[in-house]
């Protein structure tokens, strides 16, 4: 039966990725005459901004999950394990080194920090993975340099906030958490993206390949079809004023910009899509508020960082990213609007 199941779920992502390849070339020239939807003008709008954030973020979406079965299944933790080393400074800047080789999931690279923690990779070296191993990858970067190709600003930004963010919550952590905040009962904790045993032969490996790829693309792909959705319709619906004053407005602006990626909890993979979508209506600011904070912290991994780690550590974490992250956007579309790149 689990057989079955996994084979009917191949069939149905290989025939996706067929209609997917049809929608990419075709999609904005036939969908939307075919649909008809001129006598409702307002929905037409909405699925015209949410046809051209799907179509630009597939490719992206299916990388990403290539990228994130493939680094899953071939690079162990042993490996990262080796690459960071016990001396403080050294360990902070050699695990954003190693961020470049982790699995790209906000969610996979919990359970992984963990095992990592558990194993003696020192704390806050395991806070630094937490930070930049979402956006530190050549598919996060190659996804924002396609959807912000005019602003090298925000392409830039978002790396050096990034790397800004980890070190001064690692240094943070280093100094107020030297004991375990590990749960206990973490050990028992199962999630999609655990690390699979090795396998014997390399068909099976490719066999697993595939699974974790369909598995990982119909992860990432639900969540961002129902951001897409949500910016379409905030994109048409609200009023510009409301949006020009929030727009307008650094501060609220990017709280408001970082909420709405926390509820969203997008894939970093194609999150730059859903991203440049508003930025006709917030501020540079803003914009990188969205892209750093999202991939760094969102609703469901907060629930999964709630089953791995104490409570308590939990909490000065989120208050910390959003308060750096915050600080830094800021800064920057301060920066940013006195002359910047």
């Amino acid at each position: 039966m689990m057989r079955f199941k996994r084979y009917s779920a191949n069939l149905l992502f290989f025939i996706l990725s067929l209609l997917f390849l049809g929608f990419f070339f075709l999609g904005e020239r036939f969908i939307p005459i075919q649909m008809n939807l001129s006598s409702m003008p307002m929905l037409n709008s909405m699925f015209v901004v949410f046809l051209g954030l799907f179509l630009e973020s597939i490719p992206f979406l299916f990388l990403g999950a290539i990228a994130s079965s493939f680094i899953h299944l071939f690079i162990s933790e042993e490996l990262i394990q080796r690459m960071i080393p016990k001396k403080p400074i050294a360990a902070l800047f050699w695990s954003i080194v190693a961020a470049l080789i982790v699995p790209v999931c906000e969610c996979a690279i919990i359970p992984v920090v963990r095992r990592l923690i558990i194993k003696g990779v020192p704390i806050h070296a395991g806070v630094v993975l937490l930070v930049t191993a979402p956006i530190l990858n050549i598919i996060v970067f190659g996804s924002t340099y396609y959807a912000f190709q005019k602003n090298p600003e925000i392409i830039y930004g978002r790396v050096i906030i990034c790397i800004l963010t980890a070190i001064i919550v690692g240094a943070f952590v280093y100094i107020f958490f030297r004991k375990d905040i590990i749960k206990e009962e973490a050990n028992k904790h199962k999630h999609n993206h655990t690390q699979h045993d090795h396998f014997s032969s390399l068909s099976h490996k490719l066999t697993h390949l595939i699974n974790h790829i369909t598995d990982e693309f119909f992860m990432v792909g639900k969540y961002f079809i129902i951001g897409a959705v949500f910016a379409s319709v905030f994109q048409v619906c609200v009023d510009r004023t409301i949006l020009a004053e929030l727009g307008n407005s650094q501060i609220q602006g990017t709280v408001l910009m970082m909420g709405i990626a926390y509820i969203l909890s997008l894939c970093s993979s194609a999150d730059a899509f859903v991203a440049a979508s508003f930025s006709h209506s917030f501020l540079p600011g803003s914009i990188l508020g969205f892209l750093v904070f999202g991939p760094m912290l969102d609703l469901k991994n907060t629930l999964i960082m709630m089953s791995c780690f104490k409570w308590r550590f939990v909490f000065i974490y989120i208050l910390l990213v959003f308060l750096v992250v915050l600080s830094l956007c800021l800064l920057a579309g301060v920066w940013i609007s006195r002359g910047g790149l």
